[in-house]
């Protein structure tokens, strides 16, 4: 796994946690949990009771004295984490693809490239005519110099998964490999077996 998708998926599940303490609380208070089921809360615990509110009048009135500025400031701020929140999630789905790959390594020999599509093509045909293999789906992501091919091979239900990936990385991923002059490419493999319809005995 790439240090992106883990950056990606330890900020979501940061953000997840926050989110589902938050609403637990105001659930928990909303519905007088705590003097239901007799649950003594710790000492200054917020939402506590369905009475209670998020910003009390005491402090509304303090950060309320602090000058004009201070709702301006809070609702830039807000804005900003929105508008930050909106950048990542588009830069999450937007699909990174090298575009070209260098042919003989970076930079390319003599400005030649390989475009990651027509790689890409290459790889799912010459796996798709390996033994045992009856579709495979190539993909190519990430950048110039640091690509990234994940494949998808349907594995007949007879094929042994080993002799597969053998097939698969000494056959078309090797040849990838010398297309490019970069040596071998990662790879992530997904394995799928087809589906067989049940013999009928006569």
């Amino acid at each position: 796994m790439t240090p992106r998708p883990v950056l990606n998926r330890s900020l979501l599940a940061l953000a997840g946690l926050v989110l589902l303490g938050g609403g637990l609380l105001i659930l928990f208070a909303g519905l007088d949990i705590y003097r239901r089921h007799g649950v003594v809360p710790p000492v200054g615990w917020p939402l506590t009771t369905p009475d209670d509110v998020l910003v009390g009048s005491a402090d509304r009135a303090r950060w309320s004295s602090q000058g004009w500025w201070w709702w301006p400031a809070v609702i830039a701020a807000l804005v900003l984490v929105a508008l930050l929140a909106l950048w990542w999630l588009l830069a999450q789905l937007r699909q990174r693809r090298p575009g070209a790959l260098p042919v003989g390594g970076t930079p390319p020999q003599d400005g030649v490239e390989l475009r990651d599509r027509v790689l890409g093509d290459a790889i799912a045909a010459e796996a798709g005519a390996l033994p045992g293999i009856e579709d495979a789906a190539v993909r190519i992501t990430g950048r110039p110099a640091h690509p990234l091919t994940r494949v998808r091979v349907v594995l007949s239900p007879q094929t042994e998964p080993d002799a597969a990936l053998d097939a698969l990385r000494e056959g078309p991923l090797r040849t990838a490999g010398r297309s490019t002059g970069s040596g071998p490419i990662p790879t992530e493999v997904r394995l799928e077996v087809a589906r067989h319809k049940p013999h009928r005995a006569e």
